[in-house]
């Protein structure tokens, strides 16, 4: 029911929004640009205005109205808040890649503090340490949500599964949290109702206002859930992600190309250029990440490490398969 609320509300707020970011925020096609004509861009704001509006309605946010009650959901609020303002004015005046860089790094050490008390991820490292993996795996998957939002659709495509699967293992007792799962469907919800307005030929985009936020929550509910005992499950629903950006990262690395720099790699993009319809292209993703969905599941309620690591490698296998699709 949230989900659905959380559709609805985004589905109409985008519609308001648009002619107030054809004024203001019209993303014009360039080099590196995969749409042909000029397309407003900022209507994640909508969908993140959505999300924090339905859980704020059903309760979910009320230690806010204190500021002490529930200070985690404080800190998760305030972090998305931050990236959310960061997206909005890069994509009415960019911003120089270290002044973005800066403020991502600051709002995901406040997701850091939003975390469950007492659990960890990686508790056989030094806690120091898993910190900083934690913090450099939260700005990673900050940027590559934002570096995957490259065509109509990818972001719903490749995001909403993750969601789901975060909230439903989130409900299940061995690795779950119900504030964990109501988050997570009702941003799945939020960015369904926004789907309609970026299917292909696009009306509007995400912008930065959307991707950086959703990558923020989206990275801490997997982060969330990696805490819980389900960080296998956590990487299986990043796997596709998780693999396009990190090999055309350093495949541009290698080459020496600047890593700071716009471009158009990534395999789904190099597919697109060579004639893939997007709407192939993005159908394609929405079978993958159905299938790692359908695995995390398995690997999360498994106990069996057995079975969870059968399901990451058959995960990793469809995952390069379709890698070897968009490349070939």
């Amino acid at each position: 029911m949230l989900g659905l609320l959380a559709a609805l509300l985004s589905a109409a707020l985008t519609m308001l929004l648009r002619p107030l970011l054809v004024r203001y925020a019209l993303a014009r096609p360039n080099a590196r640009s995969s749409h042909a004509i000029p397309t407003p861009q900022g209507a994640g704001l909508a969908v993140v205005a959505a999300t924090f509006t339905c859980l704020a309605a059903w309760g979910v946010f009320h230690g806010i109205a204190t500021g002490l009650a529930e200070p985690n959901l404080v800190a998760f609020v305030l972090a998305i808040s931050g990236l959310a303002a960061i997206g909005f004015i890069d994509d009415i005046a960019p911003l120089s890649p270290r002044m973005r860089l800066i403020v991502q790094a600051a709002a995901c050490l406040g997701l850091l503090q939003a975390l469950p008390d007492g659990v960890r991820a990686l508790p056989y490292l030094p806690y120091p340490l898993e910190v900083l993996i934690s913090l450099v795996g939260l700005v990673w998957f900050v940027n590559l949500t934002n570096f995957m939002d490259g065509i109509d659709g990818m972001t719903v495509a490749g995001i909403v599964p993750m969601l789901v699967g975060v909230g439903l293992l989130a409900l299940h007792g061995n690795v779950g949290a119900s504030t964990d799962a109501m988050i997570a469907l009702t941003l799945a919800g939020a960015l369904i109702g926004f789907a309609p307005y970026n299917h292909p030929i696009a009306k509007v985009f995400l912008g930065d206002v959307g991707s950086l936020a959703i990558g923020g929550m989206t990275g801490w509910l997997l982060l969330s859930l990696s805490c819980r005992g389900g960080l296998i499950a956590a990487v299986i629903l990043a796997l596709y992600y998780l693999a396009d950006t990190t090999t055309t990262l350093l495949q541009r690395w290698w080459r020496g190309a600047p890593l700071g720099q716009a471009h158009r790699e990534h395999f789904y993009q190099q597919a697109t250029a060579r004639g893939l319809s997007v709407v192939h292209a993005i159908s394609r993703v929405w079978l993958l990440n159905g299938a790692l969905l359908v695995l995390a599941l398995v690997a999360g309620t498994a106990q069996s490490i057995g079975l969870q690591l059968f399901c990451l490698g058959l995960g990793c296998v469809l995952t390069i398969a379709l890698l070897r699709y968009f490349r070939g």
